[in-house]
């Protein structure tokens, strides 16, 4: 049997950077398809734009993911805690109230 890992959680200053990141490359991606005229150096700022963009998504998508997997392990070990104080108290033994 393996021993499971210990896995941190993301802190709220990296999913907010990491949020905040994605929005900055969002918009400008945007700003650069809407204001630029087409050419070489404006091509070249909207395929780095698009790399930011990419990028920051996954590394969104990774905050999001570690965040809704410790919530699971919370909500998992809380269960085990009710279940074992439900299988100790048993109501039908006598001198219990």
């Amino acid at each position: 049997m393996t021993t499971p890992s210990i896995q941190r959680p993301t802190t709220t200053a990296f999913f907010v950077q990491s949020a905040i990141s994605f929005g900055l490359s969002l918009v400008a991606l945007m700003v650069g398809i809407v204001k630029l005229p087409v050419g070489a150096w404006e091509r070249g700022f909207l395929g780095l734009g698009l790399i930011f963009v990419v990028s920051s998504a996954f590394t969104l998508a990774k905050c999001v993911r570690d965040r809704q997997e410790a919530e699971e392990v919370t909500n998992r070990v809380d269960k085990a805690r009710i279940d074992k104080l439900l299988v100790e108290q048993d109501v039908f033994k006598p001198g219990q109230v």
